[in-house]
């Protein structure tokens, strides 16, 4: 059975310092990639947030499922929805989100 490849690309608000960015993306980091673990569905997760020069986005997150189904749990989790709801959405400006089979 294929597995499902979930990848999110955000830009953070313009208003952030560069401090304020760099603090943000570390936290949003370790909050989703803590969710390994307690997200049964979840096989894998990597937050990006160092990107080269030539990106235009400041922060990726990269996860892995054993199905679409299994992507639709993770979406509500209580643990992944509290930890986006507090370290990821009140920083971003726009996300950009694109899942595959792998």
């Amino acid at each position: 059975m294929p597995m499902v490849r979930h990848i999110i690309l955000w830009k953070l608000k313009d208003s952030l310092t560069d401090a304020e960015k760099r603090s943000v993306k570390a936290a949003a980091k370790e909050q989703l990639e803590a969710l390994y673990g307690k997200v049964p569905s979840l096989r894998a997760v990597t937050v990006h947030i160092d990107p080269l020069p030539t990106s235009n986005c400041d922060m990726m997150l990269e996860t892995l499922f054993d199905s679409a189904d299994g992507l639709k749990e993770y979406a509500v989790h209580p643990a992944h929805v509290a930890a986006a709801d507090a370290y990821v959405r009140p920083y971003t400006k726009e996300r950009t989100c694109m899942d595959f089979t792998v």
